[in-house]
C-alpha cells in the first residue's frame, strides 16, 4: 500500500500516512538495539502527535497506529541513562510535565490511536500504550508488559499509576506496580491492560488497521473491580498492601512501594487526582540515594552481561553435566529450562533419577503448558554411561571436592570431548590449575561456579586459570549469558571473589557469637544494614561443614578453632540441612526468640559486621581478582545479596569516607 512520508527529518521514528488515511508511527531508535524513551524520541513523538491532531482537524488523518521497528522488542521503558541529569526535584517535575501533557493529548485525540505491541513493553512503554485508545499484542512468548520501576527505587511517573488502575482495577494494577513483575500478553489481556491478542507480529499491521477503521476503544475495569478504589475499601486494601510489602522490604531501605501505597490510599479513588498528585510523590524518589544506587545496580548488571563477547559464532546447544547431586542436577535443570538439551551423568542411576525428578518443580514454574513441560523433560536425558559427552558444547563437572578425582576425570573428559567444547569445573574451592594438571592442554579448563540455589542466584563466576585460553573464558561467559545468568570473570584464587569476601564476614560474626554476643541481635543488625539474611543464619543455611571447609581453604580456620562452629560440625549438627546448627530449624525456618533491640545500636553493629566483607572486597580488587571496582561491587551484590540500595561494598566505602577504591569511583571523586 502506497504511503506518504510525513516529518521526514525524524531520526528515531518513521511517520507515514497511507491511502486510507491511517498514520503509522514506527519507533526505531537510531543506533540502538532496543527502543527507550529518551529526550529526542519523546520530542519527536510530540511532533508526531501534533501532526496527527492537525490531520484529524483537517480530515486527512483518520487514525494513528504506534508500532516498533525493532524485530525483538517494543519499548524497554524510559532511557535511564538520562536519569542522572535530573539532580533536583524541580528538574524531575519539569522533565515529566511535558511528557504527561503529550500523553493526555494522545488520550484526547478525536481519531482512534492504536498501540500494536510485539516484544517487551515495560515502564514508560506501558505508560505510553495505556494512553492509547486500544491495545493489540502478539501472543508470542517474548511479548510481555510490566512496571519494573520499583526495582529502580521509583514507581511509574508518566501517569501510569492512574491509567493502570483505571484499566485493571486497583488490586491487579497495584500488585503489578509493587512487584515489578513481567506479565505475559495473555495475562495482560485478562487484567485489562491489553484489549486484543493476535497470533504473530506479521498480523499486527492488519489487526491495527481494522481497529482504526472500526474505531475500537478500550473499556475501563468493570465496576466490580473499580469500586475497590472507593473509600473505605481503598483504606483497607492499602493497609493490607503495606503489611505484605513490609514482609519483603524495609521502608527505610526501599521507600518507593510505600510511597506508591500512600499515593493510592490518598488519591486512588479519583483518576484525575491520582494523575495530579503522582509527580509530587515521584520526584523525591527519583533524586534519592536509594534510586541512584539501584540505577547503579542496573548498570552493573549490564556490565556483567557485557563480559560475554558480542558476535561470537559459537552457540551452546548441548550441555553434559557430570554429577547428579543437588548442585549438578539443578545446573542441568536450569540449562534445560533455558532451552538447551542436557545429558546428566553419575555413577548411580538412582541419583540421576532423583536429580531429574527434582527438576519437576522448576519446570512447572517455568512452563505453563503440559506440552512445554513434556518437551523440557525430553531434553533432560539420564546418561549413566556418559554418551552425551562426545556431542556436548559445554561439559560441567559437579562432583565431590577431591582434587585427585577431578584431575583423573578431566584427563578422561578431554580425550572424548569435541575440540571446541568448553570444559568446566563447578569447584568452589580448588585451584583451576591444579585440577587441570593431568590434562594434555591444561589451558582448556575453566571454572563455571554456580551458587546455591541455582534457580534463584543470578550470578555465575567464570574462572580464568593461569594461562587459560581466552577463547574458552569468552565461551564460558557466553554460555552463562545464554542461560540467563550474569557472568563474572574472576581469577583463579582461593574462594574466587564471592566466597572470598563472604567467608570473613561469616567467620567474624561467628567469632562474635563465641565471645558471647547475641546471635539473633547480630543477624538483625545485618538485616538492618540491608543484608537479605544475617551471617549466623546464612552460615546455617550454607551448611556449617561447608563454612568450615571454605574457612580452611581461605586460611580462616583459626577463627573457628575450639569454638562453637567446630563443636557443631564435629557433632553432625550442620545447620538447616540437619535441622540444627546455631539455630534449631523447623519447616525450613530458624526458630528465634521474640526480641526488641535499639535501632541506633543495630545500625552501628550492622556497619561493624560488614567491615570484614568490605575490607576483603578491597583486597580482591587490589589483587586483580576481577577487572575493576564496579565488577567487585556487581559480583558481591549479585553473588551475596549485599544491600543493593547501597550500591555495592566499594561504592558504599567510598560514599562513607573510605575513599575511592579505583575505576569509576576514583574518576567520580576526581570530577
Amino acid at each position: 500500500m502506497k504511503e506518504t512520508v510525513l516529518l521526514g527529518d525524524l531520526k528515531d521514528w518513521r511517520f507515514t500516512l497511507d491511502l486510507e488515511g491511517i498514520a503509522w508511527a514506527v519507533f526505531d531508535r537510531e543506533g540502538e538495539s532496543a527502543n527507550s524513551l529518551g529526550r529526542r524520541p519523546l520530542e519527536e513523538l510530540m511532533r508526531i502527535v501534533g501532526r496527527v491532531e492537525e490531520g484529524a482537524r483537517i480530515g486527512d488523518v483518520l487514525g494513528l497506529v504506534i508500532m516498533s521497528g525493532k524485530e525483538k522488542g517494543f519499548i524497554v521503558g524510559a532511557d535511564i541513562r538520562e536519569f542522572e541529569q535530573l539532580t533536583t526535584e524541580q528538574a524531575v517535575v519539569e522533565a515529566v510535565a511535558p511528557v504527561n501533557a503529550m500523553l493526555d493529548r494522545i488520550e484526547r485525540m478525536p481519531v482512534p490511536v492504536i498501540a500494536a505491541v510485539h516484544g517487551v513493553c515495560v515502564g514508560g512503554g506501558l505508560e505510553l500504550i495505556l494512553a492509547c485508545h486500544y491495545r493489540i499484542a502478539t501472543r508470542d512468548e517474548s511479548t510481555k508488559v510490566g512496571f519494573p520501576e520499583v526495582k529502580l527505587g521509583i514507581f511509574p511517573g508518566f501517569n501510569g499509576t492512574a491509567r493502570s488502575i483505571r484499566q485493571a482495577g486497583p488490586l491487579a494494577a497495584m500488585e503489578a506496580m509493587l512487584t515489578g513483575r513481567m506479565i505475559s500478553a495473555s495475562f495482560a489481556k485478562r487484567m485489562g491492560l491489553v484489549d486484543q491478542l493476535v497470533d504473530s507480529a506479521g498480523t499486527l499491521h492488519w489487526a491495527a488497521r481494522k481497529a482504526v477503521q472500526s474505531k475500537r476503544k478500550s473499556s475501563p475495569a468493570p465496576h466490580s473491580k473499580a469500586m475497590l478504589a472507593k473509600w473505605p475499601a481503598r483504606s483497607f486494601i492499602a493497609g493490607k498492601m503495606r503489611e505484605e510489602t513490609s514482609k519483603k522490604a524495609r521502608e527505610e531501605h526501599y521507600p518507593a512501594p510505600f510511597r506508591l501505597i500512600d499515593l493510592f490510599e490518598r488519591h486512588g479513588g479519583s483518576y484525575e487526582a491520582m494523575k495530579a498528585h503522582e509527580t509530587a510523590s515521584f520526584a523525591p524518589l527519583m533524586v534519592s540515594d536509594t534510586s541512584r544506587n539501584l540505577r547503579r545496580v542496573f548498570r552493573l548488571s549490564e556490565q556483567l552481561k557485557a563480559q560475554a563477547p558480542k558476535g561470537l559464532k559459537w552457540k551452546p546447544m548441548r550441555v553434559h553435566v557430570i554429577g547428579a547431586g543437588t548442585m549438578g542436577a539443578d545446573i542441568a535443570g536450569w540449562c534445560v529450562a533455558s532451552g538447551m538439551e542436557v545429558t546428566l551423568q553419575d555413577l548411580s542411576p538412582e541419583v540421576i533419577a532423583k536429580g531429574i525428578k527434582a527438576q519437576g518443580r522448576l519446570f512447572s514454574k517455568r512452563f505453563k503448558t503440559k506440552a512445554l513441560r513434556d518437551a523440557a523433560n525430553a531434553r533432560l536425558i539420564a546418561d549413566p554411561q556418559g554418551d552425551g559427552l562426545t556431542h556436548a558444547d559445554v561439559i560441567i563437572e559437579a562432583i565431590v571436592e577431591r582434587l585427585d578425582i577431578k584431575q583423573n576425570l578431566f584427563k578422561d573428559v578431554e580425550a572424548k570431548a569435541k575440540p571446541d567444547a568448553v570444559l568446566a569445573t563447578n569447584t568452589s574451592s580448588l585451584q583451576i590449575e591444579e585440577i587441570a594438571r593431568l590434562m594434555q592442554d591444561p589451558a582448556r579448563l575453566i571454572g563455571i561456579h554456580f551458587f546455591n540455589p541455582v534457580a534463584q542466584m543470578p550470578l555465575v563466576e567464570v574462572i580464568r586459570g593461569e594461562g587459560t585460553h581466552e577463547t574458552d573464558v569468552e565461551k564460558g561467559a557466553a554460555f552463562v549469558t545464554a542461560i540467563g545468568k550474569f557472568p563474572l570473570i574472576a581469577k583463579s584464587v582461593p574462594g574466587f571473589l564471592v566466597n572470598r569476601v563472604l567467608a570473613p564476614y561469616m567467620m567474624s560474626a561467628l567469632a562474635r557469637v563465641d565471645r558471647g554476643e547475641d546471635m539473633q541481635k547480630i543477624d538483625e543488625a545485618a538485616r538492618t544494614f540491608g543484608m537479605p539474611m544475617g551471617p549466623v543464619e546464612l552460615a546455617d543455611t550454607v551448611g556449617l561443614d561447608v563454612c568450615a571447609h571454605v574457612g580452611k581453604i581461605l586460611g580462616l580456620e583459626a577463627q573457628g578453632q575450639g569454638g562453637r562452629l567446630e563443636r557443631l560440625v564435629s557433632s553432625g549438627r550442620l545447620g538447616k540441612k540437619t535441622g540444627e546448627g546455631f539455630y534449631v530449624w523447623k519447616d525450613g525456618k530458624a526458630e528465634k526468640k521474640v526480641e526488641t533491640y535499639g535501632s541506633s545500636e543495630l545500625e552501628r553493629l550492622g556497619r561493624e559486621l560488614v567491615e570484614p566483607l568490605i575490607s576483603e572486597a578491597q583486597k580482591a580488587l587490589d589483587e586483580g581478582v576481577v577487572a575493576n571496582a564496579d565488577l567487585v561491587d556487581a559480583g558481591v551484590i549479585f553473588g551475596t545479596g549485599f544491600a543493593p540500595f547501597r550500591g555495592g561494598p566499594l561504592h558504599y566505602k567510598a560514599a562513607h569516607g573510605g575513599g575511592p577504591s579505583s575505576g569509576s569511583e576514583a574518576r567520580a571523586a576526581a570530577e
